[in-house]
């Protein structure tokens, strides 16, 4: 890419006003070069998928994705020493990628991993083949759960046990959850993360646990992994509520770990405290990967201050990124990455590059550039207008 121009380069952007108001870009950030780093914690980074904008079908219906880019943008993660957490929400699963094609997704990932040394991976084990309704039977809902999981562990994969919107339609008290977990879990070959995606995510996830306080929730979950202590690598917990995860993370056995996934207040749940950290599965960590690499690496020298100047600027993005409604949030990361040259196009499955508006948009683009995350701001302002444009904006 070419240099941009680091003083002068402005671009005019929709502002809350409803006006365009013109924004001069910095210069972008050296979070140092790409290699395998030294980490003190695990941070496994939710992958976005790249669609295929060429090719037939209806978009909001058929899933079309472009494999090749979708596996590069893997090995870009790779490259900076996050782990990869696959066919997760944050791929569209759910909304847009369905089960077959998240199968697909983990053999290309669990393939290209084989090639990078060190490269971590886990994958999205859910019931989605299966239509949530009150009619589904909790055997179904386990055999579902078998189902993938079979599969991905035939593959040589590791699991990430999602939740389930067909067991939240269909469990009537805290005992079905037991039931359906602890059967999955007696079965698997290795310890798995265990995700509780919260409503603000997904929905059709309230109420997840048998429980709608999130609060008697946790014990619901808690009781599950002491049940099954040997069967469980970890819980993520999606809350987006600092000291829910923090007080369960005090309760886990202790070789329980807590993978943080609130994106709001990641940087320090990772940073920890006296009593103990998270480690990390995000979303937002597939946009701001050169920062995350960068400031981990500092935290794992000692050096908490450098790791707080690096990862705290990109928490504003973070959090506007993922302002509710939270499930869009897929629709931050993709323009991020087609703005980074990641990927040639701002297209997505299910036509979901639509569900942020304009003006949500040229906000991600200014805090982007607050945390030096555009690395070329020259390539980054030329899409924007091209963006812009094309919705009849410009000036």
């Amino acid at each position: 890419m070419n240099a941009p121009e680091k003083l002068t380069l402005r671009i005019k952007l929709p502002s809350a006003s409803g006006k365009l108001e013109e924004f001069r870009l910095s210069a972008p950030r050296d979070f140092g070069t790409a290699g395998r780093k030294t980490f003190n914690r695990i941070a496994l980074a939710a992958a976005h998928v790249v669609a295929d904008p060429l090719a037939l079908g209806n978009p909001w219906l058929d899933t079309a994705v472009d494999w090749e880019a979708t596996t590069a943008y893997r090995r870009y993660l790779w490259s900076l020493g996050l782990g990869v957490a696959e066919a997760m929400d944050t791929a569209q699963r759910g909304m847009g990628l369905d089960w077959n094609n998240s199968l697909e997704l983990i053999r290309r990932s669990v393939e290209a991993s084989g090639d990078i040394e060190g490269a971590v991976l886990f994958n999205g084990a859910g019931t989605d083949q299966l239509a949530p309704s009150d009619g589904v039977t909790l055997d179904e809902v386990v055999a579902a759960y078998e189902e993938q999981c079979e599969a991905i562990e035939y593959l040589g994969g590791r699991i990430v046990l999602m939740a389930s919107r067909a067991l939240a339609a269909c469990a009537r008290s805290p005992d079905d959850y037991h039931r359906v977990y602890s059967r999955i879990l007696s079965q698997l070959k290795q310890p798995v993360i265990i995700h509780w995606l919260g409503e603000m995510f997904d929905p059709q996830l309230a109420g997840y646990w048998g429980e709608r306080d999130h609060g008697r929730a946790m014990e619901v979950a808690l009781a599950v992994i002491e049940a099954n202590p040997a069967k469980v690598d970890g819980i993520k917990i999606s809350l987006l509520d600092r000291q829910r995860e923090i007080d369960m993370r005090r309760r886990l056995p202790e070789h329980v770990r807590m993978y943080t996934g609130d994106d709001f207040n990641y940087a320090e749940l990772i940073e920890g405290d006296t009593q103990g950290h998270s480690d990390a599965l995000l979303g937002i960590f597939d946009a701001i990967a050169p920062a995350a690499s960068a400031a981990l690496a500092q935290l794992a020298k000692g050096d908490a201050k450098g790791f707080r100047d690096i990862l705290a600027p990109t928490v504003p993005l973070a959090r506007h990124i993922f302002a509710a409604p939270t499930r869009f949030y897929k629709t931050g990361l993709v323009f991020l990455a087609w703005l980074n040259g990641h990927q040639e196009h701002f297209v997505m499955i299910g036509g979901q590059q639509s569900a942020r508006s304009l003006a949500d948009l040229s906000e991600t683009f200014r805090l982007a550039d607050a945390a030096g995350l555009l690395r070329d701001p020259g390539v980054a302002a030329a899409r924007m207008k091209h963006l812009l444009a094309i919705n009849g904006v410009g000036g």
